[in-house]
């Protein structure tokens, strides 16, 4: 890379290191902490449903489970990106460089999401965000931050008594793993989390953990 700088700023004519190649490197397993299914269910049991902050952060955490989202992608939601269509309820997810995806959601996470949105009272409201902060500090209800999601997940964890130190891509990982040990397939892994090449898939899959801790 320094020799090639030198030949653009015309310091020297060719790059003798122009046939070197650095070693290649290969991940073929993800960092990223995930959860079981047992504290998963600790996490969503714990949550103070009397509240709407209760109802919108199960909310949150459901879609990110179920769909295999980006927080990112959850959190451009708007209200009428979530809708039905045969019958079940669907999401919209608004994905890197302008794409959308779309996925049906399980029955648990329509009781999420209709509580929710019955209780902001936010159901007329289809471009609006639908995952706002409570406005609690400005005044005014925003659409949420990663980092408004990253300390809600966070604090979400220490009630449940959960130790490991989770984010929001730990929901995404948790998600696709539990799919995977449930006897789902890579393939549809890799659909349902909209990711172009099942490598990047397989990086989500912490199966192996468990059976790393088990030898």
């Amino acid at each position: 890379m320094l020799f090639d700088w030198l030949v653009v700023g015309q310091i020297i004519d060719v790059n003798p290191a122009h046939a070197v190649r650095g070693p290649k490197h290969v991940v073929t397993k993800g960092r990223t902490p995930v959860v079981n299914r047992e504290e998963v269910r600790a996490l969503l049991s714990s949550i103070d449903t009397g509240t709407l902050t209760g109802l919108r952060d199960r909310a949150l955490i459901g879609v990110m489970i179920y769909t295999f989202a980006r927080v990112g992608a959850v959190l451009q939601m708007n209200v009428g990106d979530y809708f039905s269509q045969g019958r079940r309820g669907w999401v919209r997810l608004h994905e890197k460089g302008g794409k959308e995806h779309e996925a049906p959601s399980v029955p648990k996470l329509e009781v999420y999401l209709d509580a929710y949105i019955a209780a902001a009272d936010i159901a007329d409201d289809k471009d609006g965000p639908l995952f706002r902060t409570t406005g609690r500090f400005t005044g005014k209800a925003h659409r949420m931050t990663q980092q408004d999601g990253y300390r809600m997940i966070g604090r979400r964890a220490r009630q449940a008594g959960i130790k490991t130190r989770i984010g929001n891509h730990s929901m995404r990982a948790t998600g696709i793993t539990d799919y995977l040990k449930s006897y789902g397939t890579l393939e549809h892994a890799q659909t349902m989390a909209a990711h172009s090449s099942p490598r990047t898939t397989k990086l989500y899959d912490r199966r192996n953990d468990e059976t790393a801790l088990d030898e």
